[in-house]
């Protein structure tokens, strides 16, 4: 069984997403060997986030993982597989994509039909209202 499947909270740091030092992938003169550990990025140099964050980030992925290996523990593998069926075809939305929206049936399936969020009162605070509906609908249909 693995390890990570019935987690309650995030781990605080991924095992993937762990680099090495400078000080570990130098070469006999003291710069970064290309060749043997790929292109430096500062990006992976400069560490931006904490370990809480990454917590909270990850935090409604891990619980939703907790639910499916229970059920699939309960019920057979038939259920995780049902469900994430389900959410996959009520998930899809042929609309336009510059109207407010609200998928009810996917908020059940997911589980937070009953509890109140920020975007239940205040829409989707993380994007602006768009006002061309064509080009949404040129990205939606990646014309």
């Amino acid at each position: 069984m693995d390890p990570t499947a019935l987690r309650i909270v995030p781990a605080t740091q991924d095992p993937a997403s762990s680099t090495a030092s400078v000080k570990d992938t130098a070469n006999s003169l003291g710069t970064h060997d290309t060749l043997r550990y790929g292109p430096r990025s500062l990006a992976s140099d400069v560490k931006t986030g904490s370990a809480l964050q990454g917590r909270l980030e990850k935090w409604e992925e891990t619980q939703d993982n907790l639910k499916l290996m229970m059920q699939r523990n309960l019920y057979g593998l038939h259920a995780p597989v049902r469900l994430m069926m389900e959410r996959k075809i009520v998930g899809y939305n042929p609309h336009f994509p510059s109207l407010p929206q609200s998928n009810l049936s996917l908020d059940i399936l997911m589980g937070r039909d009953e509890t109140l969020d920020v975007c239940d009162f205040f829409g989707d605070v993380e994007s602006g209202p768009e006002f061309s509906i064509h080009t949404d609908m040129e990205k939606k249909r990646r014309i």
